[in-house]
């Protein structure tokens, strides 16, 4: 689950980490009150006006913007609010700017030259530890520091089950060249931001800037922060931080309705029951020449109500030209999966689109029989070849 920057910046500070102190607005009128608010509490008197949305790049969009004086906060809050940005994560439409966060100005002038630096905390899959990946070329694109200067990325694996430890601290404060206040205040940065994302069950932390201030502060400036869905549970008030205006529509309703749903971009529908097959049919697809329009996996509960809406959601795709079916019954029996498909037909109406059905296990000959006497426009097929050249024939 992906949060807002406010939101992440909520849970850091929790956790003892110094952020930018802002707050959110819905409205422009809204942004000046929480200007003066802020400056009462911090003696700012420029502010920075953040698009709240999911996706990076808000500055290159015009999401981000300067306000020099309260007088200014409602013309530059009213610039953003309301607007469709587009950033490099974003479509061609871009994401509605329905709020956004009014924080202090960090840059101010001091004894030091303020400097950015990156900094993520994340799982490496490879080695099963934890990793701590720092920049000094913060408020850049990383994967632009990746590609153009690799040797300036640093990175610090921490086992899970030790939790970092004071030296990894003090070495990723000595490898930014830091010194004095500044070294002491990041060792604490990264102590506190590593617990952050340990006891908030995070499975991404990004902060792209944290600022050393000029005088030697330092803050996380952003926050771009992704929640572990599986651990929801464990914290109800972060489940209520998400915001389903963000979110793939169609994905939304998949998950009230128990299905697992990726929306992706291709042309032909999927509908599998188990991830392993999921993957295996998107595989196969692309190999016949097509692209896979979405990864849905209908569970080992499939019955005829789940296949009815399963079959609704693929259809809401225009772009959607195939539907593979592609079933393993195990747990799940062929033949009501069969059923399912044959009402949905019905209750659906007109399917436009070919459908190739693949039922291999339990009740898999009754399922056969039920999809051949149906008098539908469906495909029945037996093998993973046949299933593949007859996706590449509907294409063609």
């Amino acid at each position: 689950m992906n949060l807002h920057e406010y939101q992440g910046k909520q849970i850091l500070n929790s956790f003892g980490v110094d952020i930018q102190r802002g707050y959110v607005a819905q409205t422009p009128q809204e942004a000046v009150e929480v200007a003066k608010k802020l400056t009462d509490e911090t003696g700012t008197s420029w502010y920075v006006i953040k698009a709240q949305v999911h996706a990076g790049g808000r500055g290159k969009g015009g999401g981000v913007k300067l306000a020099k004086g309260i007088e200014h906060v409602e013309e530059v809050a009213g610039q953003i609010i309301g607007m469709d940005l587009v950033t490099p994560q974003t479509s061609a439409e871009g994401k509605h700017v329905h709020q956004v966060l009014v924080a202090e100005d960090v840059y101010y002038p001091g004894d030091s030259e303020p400097s950015e630096i990156y900094m993520s905390v994340l799982l490496n899959r490879a080695t099963g530890k934890n990793m701590i990946m720092y920049s000094t070329e913060g408020g850049m694109d990383i994967e632009t520091v990746a590609e153009k200067t690799p040797h300036l990325i640093f990175t610090e694996e921490i086992d899970p089950s030790v939790g970092i430890l004071p030296f990894q601290a003090r070495r990723v404060a000595f490898n930014l060249g830091l010194e004095g206040k500044a070294f002491k205040e990041m060792t604490k940065f990264v102590t506190a931001l590593y617990t952050a994302y340990e006891k908030s069950d995070s499975s991404l932390f990004e902060i792209n800037p944290v600022l050393k201030t000029s005088d030697d502060r330092i803050i996380a400036v952003d926050a771009k922060v992704t929640l572990d869905d599986n651990a929801l549970y464990r914290h109800k008030d972060y489940a209520e931080m998400r915001d389903l205006r963000e979110e793939n529509a169609t994905e939304v309703e998949a998950r009230a309705k128990g299905l697992n749903y990726v929306d992706l971009d291709g042309n032909v529908g999927c509908m599998v029951n188990g991830a392993g097959l999921a993957m295996a049919t998107m595989d196969l697809i692309k190999q016949a020449g097509g692209e896979p329009a979405n990864f849905l996996d209908v569970g080992g509960t499939a019955d005829a109500e789940r296949v009815e809406s399963a079959f609704k959601l693929i259809l809401k795709d225009p772009k959607v030209k195939a539907i593979l079916v592609n079933i393993f019954g195990g747990i799940v029996r062929c033949d009501r999966v069969a059923q399912g498909i044959v009402d949905a037909y019905k209750n659906i109406g007109e399917i436009k689109v070919p459908i190739i059905v693949r039922l291999q296990g339990t009740n898999a000959d009754i399922a056969k029989e039920l999809i051949d006497n149906s008098g539908l426009n469906v495909h029945s097929v037996i093998q993973f070849q046949e299933a593949a050249d007859k996706v590449q024939e509907v294409l063609s």
